[in-house]
């Protein structure tokens, strides 16, 4: 038998539960934002039939080409791959399930991608999505939307520094009068190139103007510009989106190089940048993308959507986001009968709906008292042969303020009283603490 140590593939993360903490916290704020500008979450499968993504995707994209974790079912023989992003997959379940029967929607995901790429810092193998696609929505208000509901969450998790990128990518037919032009163009300066965009020339040639190459973006500054191409109605449909976020007083810098690849893309397209991740400075990107639907076998259908690389965010987030305890009681004894009498009250006190820890080996009280103020517990319950002999348990508060704390002074209480008396005492913590916030708020706005 094998003894070498197992590890996990590269590029796949373990989740420790030292930043369990902060995902839970951007979570939260995630979800409760969402929500609160009428989006429904929807779930679709990791994995899918590759054709959803070759369409979507495109031939000669690099995630197809070369990122996919993409095999053959040896059941019945279907191409299934594990899905590289999720838009794809929401647009496929909408066509599917007939969604927008009744009108457009507004749908939220959240869950891992997959992609074969090099690991490296904010860019990993498995990695999670927040996102959001609007379905049936035209108009320029919706872009507006997504991006002040992205500003929304960026302030409830006190980010610090991100900037908006803005672009307009037209429509088909303006963005193939440009193609022309800056593949002629390319061609004419292929030497100056770096080796990624010569290949990209002849297949996806909007991405060369995405290349980080530093010789190929001062090449790039004599290209030609898509905006120049644009018909009035594209033009009058991204100032719109300008005037409501200056309206709105939404901060933006215009950038002509934020492109995709992709030609389902239209109109509006966006990023949330930051300068403190060095190359993957980019936590979000969305945009409009009306030609999906059709691509994916549906009806002509207006979307707009964005996704939140959340390792990314998680990073910035880094340790400003204090860990949370483990419990609210943690149960201490000293073995024997008062084992028993102490499992019996910290399942009454689950009951009551507090979150409780039992200690679960012999060990003396002192360690064990230490073990209960590591977990965060705000109260301790001791339950020792005196106890047990009076059907009571001792009560102390492990992190009191004040001495007007309840049990601050270790105290005995009656069993059949002891889950009241504890939800009090937790309820009576919590409210000094909302008003110390709001004192400690009242004064800052001094």
């Amino acid at each position: 038998m094998s003894t070498h140590k197992v590890s996990a593939v590269r590029g796949m993360n373990d989740l420790l539960p030292s930043a369990a903490a902060v995902l839970q916290h951007f979570e939260r704020l995630a979800i409760a934002c969402l929500r609160s500008y009428g989006y429904r979450q929807i779930r679709t499968p990791i994995v899918e039939p590759t054709a959803v993504f070759r369409r979507s995707l495109g031939e000669v994209t690099d995630i197809v080409e070369k990122e996919m974790y993409s095999f053959v079912d040896s059941l019945n023989g279907d191409s299934l791959t594990l899905r590289p992003e999720n838009t794809a997959g929401v647009v496929r379940a909408a066509i599917e399930h007939s969604l927008l029967h009744e009108g457009p929607c507004r749908l939220w995901y959240y869950g891992p991608m997959y992609r074969h790429e090099r690991p490296q810092r904010g860019r990993y193998r498995e990695f999670f999505q927040v996102g959001a696609e609007a379905l049936g929505f035209s108009g320029p208000e919706v872009e507006v939307e997504q991006i002040l509901l992205l500003q929304r969450l960026w302030k409830a998790l006190e980010l610090g520094p991100v900037r908006l990128q803005l672009n307009c990518l037209g429509q088909a037919d303006e963005r193939l009068r440009h193609r022309r032009e800056l593949v002629a163009f390319l061609q004419a300066h292929r030497s100056e190139l770096d080796a990624d965009a010569q290949r990209r020339i002849e297949t996806n040639p909007l991405r060369v103007l995405d290349s980080k190459n530093a010789g190929t973006q001062a090449c790039l500054e004599r290209a030609p510009r898509l905006m120049d191409y644009l018909g009035d109605p594209s033009l009058q449909h991204f100032e719109r989106v300008q005037q409501l976020l200056r309206q709105e007083r939404v901060s933006f810098d215009m950038n002509p190089r934020l492109v995709r690849g992709l030609d389902y893309y239209n109109l509006t397209v966006f990023e949330w940048v930051t300068d403190r991740l060095g190359a993957q400075g980019t936590i979000c990107g969305g945009g409009r993308y009306d030609g999906l639907f059709e691509l994916l076998g549906g009806k002509p259908t207006a979307a707009c959507g964005f996704s939140i690389g959340v390792e990314r965010v998680l990073e910035l987030l880094g340790e400003t986001v204090p860990q949370e305890p483990t419990c609210d009681v943690y149960v201490v004894h000293q073995g024997g009968a008062t084992y028993e009498a102490a499992l019996r009250a910290a399942e009454s006190l689950r009951d009551a709906g507090m979150d409780v820890v039992l200690h679960a080996d012999s060990a003396s009280l002192k360690s064990q008292m230490r073990k209960a103020d590591a977990s965060g517990a705000e109260f301790a319950v001791i339950v020792g042969e005196e106890e047990v002999a009076e059907s009571t348990a001792s009560v102390k508060a492990l992190r009191p303020a004040t001495q007007s704390v309840p049990f601050a002074r270790q105290e005995r209480v009656a069993m059949n009283e002891l889950a009241g008396r504890l939800l009090d005492a937790l309820c009576a913590e919590e409210a000094d603490s909302t008003q110390a916030d709001a004192r400690a708020t009242a004064s800052q706005a001094l």
